[in-house]
């Protein structure tokens, strides 16, 4: 059974940052692409930020390519998301999980809220 925790969210004013952290287990983490997914109130969970399984290679949403940056320890089991120039539309609820997604796993997320 894989756990996800991730941690790190919080209170920012805009143009703050925070770093999360995801720390994964009862996986292969190391051979997966790992991601960082986002829920804000009433709307859908989108994927923001993946990593493929040595960290080599990263892609972002448009929406926060060049403020956020993706990195992950594989002798840990553990992924990072570093969140910069951090604005209210950022606002969510963060979750890390595979790409493509573990459906019956998700962890319990970080909040996230930007102040303006």
């Amino acid at each position: 059974q894989v756990q996800l925790v991730e941690s790190g969210g919080g209170l920012v004013q805009a143009g703050g940052s925070l770093r999360l952290s995801c720390a994964v287990s009862g996986s292969a983490f190391s051979v997966n692409t790992m991601g960082w997914y986002r829920q804000a109130a009433g709307k859908q969970r989108e994927l923001v930020a993946t990593s493929t399984s040595a960290g080599t290679t990263t892609n972002y949403a448009d929406s926060v390519k060049g403020r956020f940056t993706i990195s992950r320890d594989n002798a840990k089991n553990t992924v990072y998301l570093q969140m910069d120039s951090l604005k209210p539309e950022d606002t969510a609820v963060y979750y890390c999980n595979r790409v493509p997604q573990w459906n019956h796993y998700w962890g319990q997320g970080t909040q996230v809220t930007v102040s303006s």
